[in-house]
Parts: structure tokens; sequence; C-alpha cells
């Protein structure tokens, strides 16, 4: 785990640093060769430059957004923005289902699409794999 991650974690409020721990470590687990920073101010993990998975603290949970979660071909995600993207939230620890988990986290690595040059197809996403 990238060291400003965990600095994003440890000032969170302890139910939320625990929950931003368990998805850190779940997350460096299943995908080991993705470079973790903090970009927008969160957690991100990318692979090849283009973002996969974060997290993110919102007024009343902590939010797990897949990028292509949209087209996963599982259950739990639920549809986030205009995009591809797509989200489970988390109030409590408990509530992280690990094996859920690390199906959506196969499923980013198989499942992607282009945001990293969204911008210069002006908005457009394309499919990588």
């Amino acid at each position: 785990m990238h060291p400003d991650t965990s600095k994003y974690n440890v000032a969170r409020e302890p139910l939320e640093r625990a929950i931003c721990q368990k998805l850190a470590e779940e997350i460096d687990r299943g995908l080991p060769d993705a470079e973790n920073k903090i970009w927008h101010a969160h957690p991100v993990w990318f692979l090849d430059g283009n973002p996969i998975v974060g997290y993110s603290k919102l007024k009343d949970c902590i939010r797990l957004l897949f990028w292509s979660g949209q087209s996963f071909d599982e259950p739990g995600l639920v549809k986030e923005g205009k995009f591809k993207a797509a989200e489970a939230r988390f109030t409590a620890v408990e509530q992280i289902k690990v094996t859920q988990l690390r199906r959506w986290l196969k499923q980013a690595r198989v499942v992607q699409w282009d945001y990293k040059n969204i911008v210069s197809r002006k908005g457009r996403l394309e499919r990588l794999k």
C-alpha cells in the first residue's frame, strides 16, 4: 500500500478507518501489480495508467468505486454516473463481503474501459478488455 493511502486511512474516524484498511488490503491482494496512489484526493489503483478501483469518504459512508463496474458479470454494485462506473457503500467493516469483493476485483482486471484516454476522445469510452 502506498504511504499516502495509509495516511488517508489513518486520517479517518476509527469506524471509517477500519473499512478503508480492509478495502485497501483486499485491493492490494487482488490487484498486486496495480499502481496505488492518491488521485483527486482519494486512494485509487491503476493498471497501465487506467483507473480501476478506489474508495472515498462520503458524508455518511465509504464508497468503493469500480470505474468499469457496470460491465461486470457480478451482482452487488450500483450504477454511478453517466459512464461505466459502479459502486458499493459501506458504513461498517462487517458489510464488506470479502468473497464478493474478490470477485469484483477479478472482474476489474478482465473488464476495463479506457478512462486514461477519455479526454483525448472527447468523453467517449472504448472497451479495452
